[in-house]
Formats: structure tokens, C-alpha cells, sequence
């Protein structure tokens, strides 16, 4: 699989499909797996484990490399991790059934663990109480 050109804008995913807050992303960036986990285990710490988190990508582009010292040729490198194609608009994470303010805090917690730009999002329905 080849890497490819990340131009424009996300086609789908860019709306909160479950959850009343969520996460967009600003840029375009390939985001591994160890940072998709970080960012989960920083917002759910933070909820204490109420709630709902739903994880809108998905790491399913092997990115391969080969090893350091190694003449060219000889093909392709082995998979060095696996990677989330993501474009600006795409909704990374979302969240439900916690206060706005518990929401707005563990989705900030998880941005920090990301390598783009975000914006807390939150649905039109969403009443304040």
C-alpha cells in the first residue's frame, strides 16, 4: 500500500454520529496507533470511567520501513507500525453521558496526545443544563 497525498477535506466522518461532544481534527496527519491509545486512556482517566467514548478512526495503513544501514533494493521494508489516515473535519473522538465541562476537559486531555490541531465540537441537539 502506498502512502499517497493527503489533499482536502475529509469526505465522511466529519458529524457526530454517536456521542453529544466530540473532537474534529484541523489538519491532515497519519495518526499511529500508540497515539490513538494515549489519547483514549488520557479522556476515560479523566471521565473516571462514566460516560461513553467512542474512537471514530481507525489505524488500518501499514507503514513500512527498512532498517537503518541497509544498501538499497532488496524490496520493500517491513511494517514498522500502522497509521490512521486523517484529514481536516474528521471527527476523531466522541463522548457522551458526562457534563459538558467533564467533556470539554477529557476531549482536551486527548488532543494534547495528538499531532494536529482540533476543535471541541458538540451536537446541535445538545441543550445546556
Amino acid at each position: 500500500m502506498q502512502k499517497g497525498r493527503m489533499k482536502g477535506n475529509s469526505q465522511r466522518g466529519h458529524q457526530l454520529s454517536n456521542g453529544t461532544f466530540g473532537i474534529k481534527s484541523l489538519d491532515s496527519k497519519f495518526i499511529t496507533s500508540r497515539q490513538i491509545e494515549a489519547a483514549r486512556i488520557a479522556a476515560t482517566r479523566y471521565m473516571k470511567r462514566e460516560g461513553q467514548l467512542w474512537i471514530k478512526i481507525f489505524p488500518d495503513k501499514p507503514i513500512t520501513k527498512k532498517p537503518l544501514e541497509v544498501r538499497m533494493g532488496k524490496g520493500k521494508g517491513a511494517p514498522e507500525y500502522w497509521a490512521a489516515v486523517v484529514k481536516p473535519g474528521r471527527i476523531m473522538f466522541e463522548v457522551a453521558g458526562v457534563p459538558y465541562d467533564v467533556a470539554k476537559e477529557a476531549l482536551r486531555l486527548a488532543a494534547q496526545k495528538l499531532p494536529v490541531r482540533t476543535k471541541f465540537v458538540v451536537a446541535r441537539d445538545f441543550v445546556k443544563a
